[in-house]
């Protein structure tokens, strides 16, 4: 589809990108990614920012689906529509909705139910806040399985704070206390799930007069005190039966600090209509955080590099725990390659970038500051020195041979092949294009100010020096069995007469032709 620009380009787009959802199925998952994240104070939207080298609205999309092992996803949209939607793309099963006004998570899931037909899809319905990055498959499992162990209309997914009550900006999950406001014992309600009360709802509250509220028609009385000093908090993340949340989310009201529409009064909502909300705590308050601003985001990026490092620490050499990257689909390789093929002997430098599509193998030493990005297949032994940056862009591949050293500073991207035992000098730049690959023999030593593009260079040869463009170099074996160098190979030059000396007092040019000398 073309530029978007109005709404109705907006809601034309997302019904083509999107999938049928199946109804057979008994579960489908609502991912809110309308928001764009004032607090965070950047042009891109936060649900695109990216945690361990993936947006957080990805992250959240793939723990839902593999969590829940179930695809149906209706993603909700907004601010940054188009930017949301390419990010996670087309894909089976996965549909994208559009809230045209932010108003609120009530209004957000209320746009999201109607993409489900009225009355036909009876199952379990969980709800996830886009920017939860840390989320992952085994947090999302545990909620599902708690919430049909433990028969219920709503689940909250909660976490505990950790930190002191004036940096907590969640909201509190409010439960029955020991006794009512008449000083009586609350008996069996005890522990039970009142309400969810936001952070700001509770800032604006009276200090000087309780804050009353009614359970199974017994009055609970709090003070903002012990409102704010509530450690358990509301992750964003819930579970319903389809039924319940499709009767009652018209209930919803405005009346709240901000005007919108909230989700979380559903809580209060389901108990005044005798239906039943428990909870489920997170095992790992880390792993439901959410961002509203810079600092926490960075934060999410330190606890994933330690679960990463956690997961090799053991496996591989990683010089500096605080600064390295290496995409998970790479920590799932490295993982599953270490059970098959025992030990791995990878050494990982300092700030060394390892992206998704790269292979690595046994024996693989990886020094500072290195940078692979795309799809690279790297043999055993293979020795990337400091500096060096490997790339190449969709649909090319980079196989680097069994033994070859790649020295400081080189730029080698593109479709090319690397053989067996090769040497590449520091700063040599090496490209391959999909029309003119460049294919590289075993034991090749390249080295000096080279450059070599769309190449194939046989076995054993040495080149210094040289600027080879769409060139066969052919392995020539001289009288005395050494093997034909290759060395100040140089295009002719272009484009002289666009050149002309300075004169080095008045800064003129100087024409060549004035018969003075220097």
């Amino acid at each position: 589809m073309g530029i978007v620009t109005t709404n109705l380009d907006i809601v034309s787009y997302l019904r083509e990108i999107s999938s049928e959802l199946d109804f057979s199925g008994d579960c489908v998952a609502i991912i809110l990614a309308a928001g764009h994240g004032k607090r965070i104070k950047s042009e891109t939207s936060k649900m695109l920012h990216a945690i361990w080298g993936v947006p957080t609205v990805e992250r959240v999309s793939i723990a839902a689906r593999e969590g829940l092992d179930c695809d149906n996803q209706i993603i909700v949209v907004g601010i940054k529509a188009k930017e949301v939607v390419e990010a996670i793309g087309k894909k089976e099963h996965l549909a994208f909705v559009y809230q045209e006004q932010q108003r609120g998570t009530g209004d957000a899931v209320r746009v999201a139910l109607e993409a489900l037909p009225n009355r036909r899809f009876r199952g379990n319905v969980y709800i996830f806040p886009g920017d939860m990055g840390l989320l992952n498959a085994e947090v999302v499992r545990k909620l599902k399985n708690d919430f049909i162990d433990n028969p219920c209309d709503m689940m909250v997914l909660s976490g505990m704070f950790e930190g002191e009550a004036k940096d907590n900006y969640y909201g509190r999950i409010v439960r029955v206390p020991e006794k009512d406001s008449a000083g009586k014992s609350s008996g069996d309600d005890f522990g039970k799930v009142i309400e969810i009360k936001e952070h700001k709802d509770i800032l604006a509250l009276n200090s000087d007069a309780p804050y009353k509220v009614k359970y199974h028609g017994r009055t609970y009385a709090f003070s903002k005190n012990e409102l704010l000093e509530i450690k358990e908090f509301n992750t964003g993340v819930y579970a319903f039966k389809a039924d319940k949340i499709g009767a009652y989310i018209q209930h919803l009201k405005t009346d709240n600090v901000q005007g919108e529409l909230y989700l979380t009064d559903l809580i209060s909502i389901f108990n005044q209509h005798g239906l039943t909300v428990k909870s489920s705590p997170a095992p790992d308050n880390r792993t439901v955080l959410g961002f509203n601003v810079k600092s926490v985001l960075k934060e999410m990026e330190n606890f994933a590099r330690q679960r990463v490092h956690e997961q090799l620490k053991d496996i591989v050499t990683i010089e500096d725990q605080d600064d390295f990257f290496i995409a998970d689909e790479v920590v799932k390789r490295m993982i599953e390659l270490d059970k098959k093929s025992g030990p791995l002997d990878i050494y990982i430098g300092k700030g060394v970038y390892i992206g998704k599509g790269v292979e690595l193998n046994k024996g693989v030493q990886i020094k500072n500051g290195a940078r692979l990005i795309g799809r690279i297949i790297l043999g055993e032994g293979v020795r990337i020195q400091q500096g060096a940056q490997l790339s190449t862009f969709a649909g090319q591949t980079m196989n680097i041979g069994r033994g070859t050293q790649i020295f400081k500073e080189d730029i080698i991207k593109g479709n090319l092949e690397i053989g067996e035992d090769c040497q590449i000098g520091a700063n040599v730049n090496i490209t391959g294009s999909d029309e003119f690959p460049t294919r590289i023999g075993n034991s090749v030593f390249i080295k000096g100010t080279s450059y070599i593009f769309g190449c194939v260079i046989e076995d054993d040869i040495m080149i210094e020096h040289s600027v080879l463009k769409c060139k066969r170099v052919e392995r020539v074996v001289r009288k005395d069995g050494t093997v034909q160098s290759i060395r100040y190979v140089l295009p002719q030059p272009e484009g002289l007469d666009s050149i002309t000396a300075i004169h080095p007092k008045t800064g003129n040019q100087k024409l060549e032709s004035d018969g003075k000398g220097e």
